[in-house]
């Protein structure tokens, strides 16, 4: 549990009701900061499990609860913050939160529990979303979030399809194909092949 890639996940999701009370204030630069900081944590919590070989469920669902807490927060944080730039960009980013949380669904639906696949994709979309996040927090241009709406719908549409391909529960799952991999492995074991029979001799013969 106390492992450093599950308590910088940990901070991620403890410092989701302070960036809401922070842009509920108008508090510009420390929003900023601890979502830097936040983003940072979660670029890092992953490499650092890889690395030290820390992997667990506790630690997948975690970082999936943090993630999903972070990026629900973020639509109300830049309205308060910046609605006049936010308000062009709602129906789109309406349109991939309802993505998002359709996957969410099927996945609870499926197995009564959070998703943490932690797909490639996922791992891409991450990483230009909390750069255009960034972008936006730091009073850049509004249509930077536009232009993640496809990317979170193709990995939403990734995630149900693993969602469907996954004989049970799973954290981890790299892409679709990895699903369909395991699925097949499952369903179609390798069975090994009979012993050979010993020949029989003339001299063996009566």
């Amino acid at each position: 549990m106390w492992t450093l890639p599950n308590l910088l996940s940990l901070f991620r999701l403890l410092s989701v009701p302070v960036l809401l009370a922070l842009a509920a204030h108008g508090s510009h630069r420390p929003f900023l900061v601890l979502l830097v900081l936040g983003l940072m944590s979660d670029g890092v919590d992953g490499y650092l499990a890889r690395r030290w070989n820390q992997h667990s469920d506790l630690g997948a669902r975690l970082d999936s609860w943090a993630d999903m807490a972070t990026w629900l927060a973020l639509p109300p944080c830049g309205w308060w913050l910046r609605p006049e730039a936010l308000a062009p960009e709602l129906p789109w980013l309406c349109s991939g939160l309802a993505a998002y949380l359709l996957s969410v669904a099927v996945g609870w639906f499926r197995f009564r529990r959070l998703i943490a696949y932690h797909t490639w994709g996922a791992k891409a979309l991450s990483f230009l979303a909390g750069a255009s996040v960034l972008i936006f927090f730091a009073h850049g241009p509004g249509w930077v979030l536009r232009l993640l709406v496809p990317l979170v719908m193709l990995s939403a549409l990734e995630e149900i399809v693993i969602t469907c391909l996954l004989p049970d529960y799973r954290t981890n799952v790299p892409t679709a194909w990895h699903a369909w991999r395991l699925r097949k492995r499952i369903h179609n074991p390798i069975q090994s092949p009979p012993a050979p029979q010993p020949s029989i001799r003339h001299a063996d013969l009566p």
